[in-house]
């Protein structure tokens, strides 16, 4: 089964099992996961929230099939990632899988269009570009190279990359890290349209809990294992948050 066909298979989108992912560094070995099960829903917000080295990243690496566990199994829909060969990794991240980082990873020489074009000239059914940076808000910048755009403008176009393959999911690892509060949420809203307008589930890696708010479940890390998880009976506005 492929990537593309996952998406209308029911049950959850994601289903981790027994996830434990240990590496070394010289002589000792380095637990970054310790036996994470969790199942996410189709286009749930899903907030992971913990300090530095509560395993996070490793754990959005793995769903996002940029690394493998050591243990367990990572299946997505029907599709296991645990034991997908790098061609069907290839195509999963392709098709299904939206990425946006801390650090926006911007082609420098390319517009702000052009930068979002890369990735729709490479998935099958995309967005047009000026509308996945409309949606962003950024109708006015499109022509504007990144070195010409704020910290949260450059987000918002890895933000309009990221939806522009109609993904089914949004990984986010600290999109607002290096960002302001005002300047944080407007990059969060652009995140939680793109969850309520495209159904996209989105998980979003952070360490400030007033972000939390704004999710369904809040995962709460520590030391590579889930310390708790949180419902949150209704999700704020990300124009409600302040830090």
């Amino acid at each position: 089964m492929t990537a593309g066909d996952a998406r209308s298979s029911p049950g959850p989108v994601f289903s981790l099992r027994g996830v434990t992912r240990s590496y070394r560094v010289g002589a000792t070995e380095i637990h970054a996961l310790r036996g994470i099960d969790l199942d996410l829903a189709a286009g749930e917000m899903l907030v992971l929230l913990g300090a530095s080295g509560s395993g996070k990243s490793t754990l959005v690496n793995i769903m996002g099939g940029l690394d493998r566990p050591t243990l367990g199994t990572v299946r997505y829909h029907e599709l296991d990632l645990t034991r997908a060969s790098d061609a069907e990794l290839t195509r999963f991240r392709r098709r299904s899988v939206g990425f946006v980082f801390q650090f926006y990873n911007l082609v420098p020489g390319l517009t702000a269009l052009e930068n979002v074009e890369l990735i729709t000239e490479l998935s099958t059914e995309p967005m047009p570009a000026r509308e996945a940076l409309e949606r962003v808000g950024l109708a006015e910048r499109i022509d504007h190279f990144p070195a010409q755009l704020s910290g949260g403008e450059q987000q918002r176009v890895a933000i309009a990359r990221a939806i522009a393959k109609r993904p089914e999911v949004l990984l986010c690892d600290e999109p607002t890290g290096a960002l302001d509060c005002e300047t944080g949420i407007l990059v969060l809203q652009a995140l939680s349209e793109a969850n309520r307008e495209l159904g996209a589930t989105t998980v979003l890696i952070t360490h400030n809990a007033v972000i939390a708010r704004m999710a369904d479940r809040v995962v709460r890390l520590s030391n590579g294992e889930i310390a708790g998880i949180d419902v949150n009976r209704s999700r704020l506005d990300p124009a409600g948050l302040r830090w």
